[in-house]
């Protein structure tokens, strides 16, 4: 069920800045300047939007966060769900080599081992063998079926590169080391489709910059910037320009993790019972009503309530209790384990930089000082005890979300029984059983108190009135081929 996040901003107004119809649509992806262009596996959200903009696989996600055809012009799946037969279009490489089977299983092979040790590496355990059928046509076998297999083909990091080099749908007009990046699309005819009339006046490049969100939302307040994207709870606040904005800030209705990982098993954090009491303490329904982000999602599972079964699927995990029974319950463990230390409790939060962490501080604080609990703020991976965690899903499963506490990937803590029975489900053909086990590691994960969930995360983008071939989509993802097309 798709969630109704309200405008923060109601008027859209086409202002006149360096954009023109024949001009670049120029766009700036709120981060470092370095990530944008990467040659790795462990990309940032800029050097994802530029990877799927210069190296597609075979399939890949558009405007609207649907899967769509790529390299691979069409595919079967048989009716086991075991097995994805893709067939590729007639295309080269950039170097004008024809683009074989061979070429695509050695690539993705190639992905999948660079990928090792990562989330997606884990999301993508249940690939059991790639191979090429004929010239133009590749298989991919499964341990077991999933329904949302594609999607993670059509994940950036699953983008074909050969010699260094991606086969578009964009390629960069020069390779200098200045900002902004220049995309040009690439004609069809030279992608393996027809040629298309007037193609070169009716396309626009796009130029693509990485920068802080203050330097973003002041350039787009210039009229430097048609599009901005990337934004977080942490730069929310710097997007609300005021009633005479001339874009229109646009949220996406993520689907995701935001809470805060137990990076410590130390101390007060040693037992899990005690770790639930921070949990209790929060005020989920009120964490975001400074921000005026109507419609926001929170939660205190882990799977959200849509993809869940079991109790997780029936409502919240303490609906029985009201918050001032919570707190009660997490005041008598805060002062137990003080009166039995003889010291106060601290404990440190690592939030990334912005006045939107300010904010989600201030509240945090202010919760677990109800139970007793002084609140520390630092910035992220400096040591806190707490530190936040605010990802995109990848797809649409119980097991994406269960696999971001692997205790391979070394977040925080984990539990190895649940990973042992997340391990099953990948291998277990029966969807009620796999079901079970899911449900089951869901259980087993909250249970050991690992993550304090609080909702979904809050993805935004400043976007200019005339801008086409952008849409709000759950997956965060907004692509920069669509933006150089005309309007259909």
């Amino acid at each position: 069920m798709r969630i109704a996040l309200a405008l923060l901003s109601a008027m859209t107004m086409v202002s006149c800045g360096p954009s023109t119809p024949e001009g670049p649509v120029n766009v700036a992806i709120i981060g470092d300047a370095d990530s944008l262009i990467s040659s790795g596996m462990r990309l940032s959200p800029a050097g994802q939007h530029y990877r799927a903009a210069t190296a597609e696989g075979l399939v890949t996600i558009d405007e609207a966060g649907n899967v769509v055809p790529a390299l691979a012009e069409r595919w079967i799946v048989t009716d086991d769900g075991l097995s994805y037969i893709f067939r590729l279009r007639n295309s080269d490489w950039p170097n004008g080599a024809e683009m074989t089977a061979d070429d695509i299983r050695t690539a993705l092979r190639r992905n999948m081992r660079d990928l090792r040790g990562t989330s997606l590496g884990l999301d993508l355990s249940k690939v059991d063998e790639i191979r090429d059928m004929t010239g133009r046509v590749i298989e991919i076998t499964l341990t077991s079926p999933m329904p949302d297999f594609l999607r993670l083909l059509a994940q950036p990091e699953m983008g074909i590169v050969l010699e260094g080099g991606g086969s578009g749908p964009m390629v960069r007009s020069d390779q200098t080391d200045s900002l902004p990046v220049v995309l040009e699309p690439i004609p069809p005819e030279a992608r393996g489709f027809p040629a298309r009339e007037e193609w070169q006046s009716r396309t626009r490049p796009v130029a693509v910059s990485a920068m802080s969100a203050r330097e973003a939302v002041d350039a787009f307040s210039d009229g430097e910037i048609d599009l901005v994207l990337n934004g977080t709870l942490a730069d929310l606040p710097l997007a609300d320009t005021g009633p005479l904005t001339r874009g229109t800030i646009r949220l996406d209705a993520a689907l995701g993790l935001f809470g805060l990982i137990v990076r410590s098993d130390s101390g007060f954090l040693a037992d899990p019972a005690r770790r639930q009491a921070l949990s209790l303490a929060i005020d989920r329904g009120g964490l975001l009503q400074p921000f005026n982000v109507g419609g926001w999602q929170s939660t205190s599972w882990i799977i959200p309530q849509e993809l869940a079964v079991g109790v997780a699927a029936l409502g919240d995990r303490w609906a029985n209790l009201s918050l001032q029974q919570r707190r009660e319950i997490a005041s008598r463990r805060v002062a137990a384990w003080e009166g039995a230390q003889g010291e106060e409790l601290v404990l440190r939060i690592g939030l990334p930089e912005g006045p939107g962490s300010d904010t989600l501080f201030e509240q945090l604080s202010n919760g677990l000082g109800q139970i007793g609990v002084t609140a520390v703020r630092t910035g992220m991976g400096e040591g806190a005890e707490l530190e936040l965690h605010d990802r995109l899903a990848r797809f649409y499963s119980p097991r994406w979300f269960l696999n971001q506490f692997h205790c391979r990937l070394e977040l925080g803590l984990c539990s190895e029984e649940v990973d042992d029975l997340v391990e099953q489900s990948i291998v277990e053909r029966d969807v009620a059983v796999k079901a079970q086990l899911l449900a089951a590691a869901h259980m087993q994960l909250i249970e050991s108190e690992v993550f304090i969930p609080l909702g979904a995360p809050v993805r935004w983008s400043l976007v200019r009135g005339n801008i086409t071939g952008f849409e709000e989509n759950r997956w965060g993802l907004h692509p920069l081929f669509p933006l150089s097309q005309p309007p259909t």
